[in-house]
C-alpha cells in the first residue's frame, strides 16, 4: 500500500498536459467495475459526517449529560467503533483522504486548499458509480467548486479554493494571534440562527426529499449527507443551550503542562490565541458545544425517520461519522489541529440489521480510509490496488476475527513549527514531529492510553519505552511509505510552488457557485 512519492496536482498535469479532461463515463474506470455484490441486491448506502465532533459528546461513546437519542439508536441497531482515527485533523485533508481512499500526504492533500488531482480522479463515488450506484452529496465535503469526484450534488456547499501556498513554518515566533481568538469568541453565543445551523437545515431538507422520492426498482445509491455541526460558530438556540448551562465540568489541566507541550502544540495555542481564553468563555464554548451536538442529532433524526418512511428502509447501510474532533478548551486548546485523542479521534457507528446485530462494539483502532474501503466492499465495487486501508466489514463480521488495530494520522497545515504523524496501535499512541531546522526538533510523544487516557504523561524520553519508540516509528514509516521528515520537505517544497489551474477555471468556478446558490 505504501508508495515513495504522493499524487500532487502539479504531477498529474504535467502527466496529462497533453490530454484534455473529457466526460466522465464507465469505461473510465473499468478496472475497478465489479461483477456484483455477493449476497444479492446491493444495499444503499447513506454517510452522515459531521464536522468536528468529538465523539466522547454523545450517548453512545459514554457521556451521561449529552443528548444524542438518534446517533444512540444507530448505535443500539448498529456496530460502535471505539477507537477510530482521523487521517488528519483538518477538514480538507480528512475529506480528500476519505474521497481518494488514501492517506492525505500520498495525495499532498496540506491544507483547507488543496484538492485531488483531476475530477475523474479514483475514488469512492466513481468506483461505486463503476459498480452499479448512484452517488449523491448533500452538503459540506469541502471540495474545490470546480470537483465533484463522481457525486451528484443535491444542495451545494463548496470550498472557496485558494492557490495551495500556506502552512508557514517559524520555529521561534511567539507571537500570540488576539485578533483570531476573539473573532471565533464572537460566535460563542445563544441565537437561533448561524451558518453552521442555516446550512444543515437545508441538508437536512434535501434529504428528506430525496428519500422522498425513492421507489422500488431505483438503483442502489451511495448518500453522503454532508454537516457543519458542531463545528464553529457555536452558536445554539436557547431550547439546546438551556440544559447544558453549569452542567459541563471545565478542562482539567495539570500544573506546568504547557510548559512540556511539544513546540508544535505551543504554536497551535499562540497561532488561534486560545492562549487568550479566559475561564468564562471556556465554560460557555463547552457549554454551546453540547448544545450544537444536541441541534445535530435532531436534524440526524430527522433524517432516520425519513429513511424509515422511503423505500430504502428494508436495506439501508447506516454510516455515522465525522471528518476530526474538537479540542473544546482541553489542553488549553480549541478546534482540532492536533493529535490529542479530542482532535484526531472520530465517531464511527455502522448499522446494517440485515447483516450485523445491533448492540455490539469494537475496541480495534481504525481510521479514515479504513471507512473508505469498507463502503466500497459492501457496495461490491473493485478497489483500485494504491489504495490505503482495509475494509472493517470482516472484522464487523465476527470480534474474534484478526485486526490491524492501527490507525496513522498526519497534520502538515498551518500555525506549526513542523508536520507531524501519529500512529495509535493497542494501548499505546505515538507522534513524531517533524525536524524544523538544525536547532530544533525532532520531537515525539508517548503515551499509554490505558493508564493516562488525558494523555498528560509523555513517556517518550523514557529509556524504558526506548524499544517501544523505535518500533512504532518504524511502522509509521512503513505505513505511510515515507519518514515523515521526508515529507515534511516535500510539503514545503509544494507549499513554495503552488497549485496549477487550468486557465479559466476560477471564472468557471465562480458561476457554478453562482448558480448553486440561485438555485438553492
Amino acid at each position: 500500500m505504501a508508495e515513495s512519492h504522493p499524487i500532487t496536482r502539479r504531477t498529474f498535469l504535467h502527466q496529462t498536459s497533453a490530454t484534455a479532461i473529457a466526460g466522465l463515463s464507465a469505461a473510465a474506470f473499468g478496472p475497478w467495475i465489479a461483477h456484483g455484490a455477493a449476497g444479492g441486491s446491493k444495499p444503499n448506502i447513506l454517510v452522515i459526517m459531521s464536522d468536528e465532533h468529538d465523539p466522547r459528546v454523545s450517548g453512545c461513546y459514554g457521556d451521561k449529560v449529552v443528548h444524542t437519542p438518534h446517533m444512540d439508536s444507530i448505535a443500539e441497531r448498529g456496530i460502535v467503533f471505539e477507537n477510530c482515527y482521523t487521517t488528519s485533523p483538518l477538514c480538507v485533508p480528512a475529506r480528500l483522504s476519505f474521497t481518494a481512499g488514501k492517506y492525505a500526504s500520498r495525495i499532498g492533500a496540506w491544507n483547507n486548499s488543496c484538492m485531488l488531482p483531476s475530477d475523474d480522479y479514483p475514488s469512492v463515488p466513481h468506483i461505486l458509480n463503476a459498480a452499479g450506484y448512484e452517488s449523491f452529496l448533500a452538503g459540506k465535503m469541502h471540495y474545490d467548486a470546480t470537483h465533484r469526484y463522481g457525486f451528484r450534488e443535491l444542495y451545494p456547499s463548496n470550498n472557496a479554493f485558494m492557490d495551495g501556498r500556506g502552512g508557514r513554518r517559524k520555529a521561534d515566533d511567539e507571537t500570540v494571534n488576539e485578533a483570531a481568538w476573539n473573532q471565533r469568541v464572537a460566535g460563542f453565543k445563544i441565537a437561533d440562527t448561524s451558518s453552521v445551523i442555516a446550512h444543515d437545515v437545508k441538508v437536512t431538507e434535501n434529504v428528506v426529499k430525496f428519500l422522498s422520492e425513492r421507489r422500488p426498482g431505483d438503483k442502489p445509491f451511495f448518500l453522503l449527507a454532508g454537516y457543519l455541526a458542531p463545528h464553529f460558530p457555536l452558536t445554539v438556540p436557547q431550547k439546546y443551550y438551556a440544559p447544558y448551562k453549569d452542567k459541563i465540568p471545565m478542562p482539567e489541566i495539570p500544573e506546568g503542562f504547557f510548559d512540556r507541550m511539544p513546540l508544535n502544540y505551543k504554536h497551535l495555542r499562540r497561532g488561534f490565541g486560545t492562549v487568550c481564553a479566559t475561564p468564562e468563555q471556556v465554560k460557555l464554548g463547552r457549554e454551546l458545544y453540547y448544545g450544537l451536538t444536541h441541534w445535530l442529532d435532531d436534524e440526524i433524526g430527522k433524517v432516520l425517520a425519513a429513511l424509515g418512511k422511503s423505500a430504502a428502509a428494508q436495506n439501508t447501510v447506516i454510516i455515522y461519522t465525522a471528518d476530526h474532533g474538537e479540542n473544546r478548551g482541553e489542553r488549553g486548546l480549541w478546534w482540532k489541529n492536533c493529535m490529542y485523542e479530542t482532535a484526531a479521534r472520530i465517531p464511527l457507528i455502522v448499522s446494517w440489521p440485515e447483516r450485523w446485530k445491533g448492540g455490539q462494539r469494537r475496541a480495534g483502532a481504525c481510521s479514515t480510509v479504513d471507512i473508505a474501503r469498507t463502503i466500497a466492499e459492501i457496495a461490491g465495487a473493485r478497489i483500485p490496488d494504491d489504495w490505503n486501508g482495509d475494509s472493517l466489514a470482516p472484522y464487523a463480521d465476527d470480534p474474534a476475527r484478526a485486526w490491524k488495530d492501527l490507525a496513522v494520522s498526519e497534520y502538515y497545515a498551518h500555525n506549526i513549527a513542523s508536520g507531524y504523524a501519529m500512529i495509535r496501535t493497542g494501548q499505546y499512541k505515538y507522534v513524531y514531529h517533524t525536524r524544523m531546522d538544525e536547532q530544533h526538533g525532532p520531537e515525539r510523544e508517548l503515551y499509554d492510553l490505558n493508564a493516562d487516557p488525558n494523555e498528560f504523561n509523555n513517556l517518550a524520553g523514557q529509556k524504558a519505552h526506548s524499544e517501544r519508540v523505535a518500533a512504532l516509528h518504524q511502522r509509521l514509516v512503513k505505513e505511510l511509505g515515507r519518514d515523515p521528515d521526508e515529507t515534511e520537505q516535500i510539503c514545503r517544497a509544494d507549499y513554495a510552488k503552488g497549485y496549477a489551474r487550468e486557465k479559466g477555471k476560477p471564472k468557471a468556478a465562480k458561476k457554478q457557485k453562482a448558480k448553486a446558490k440561485k438555485a438553492a
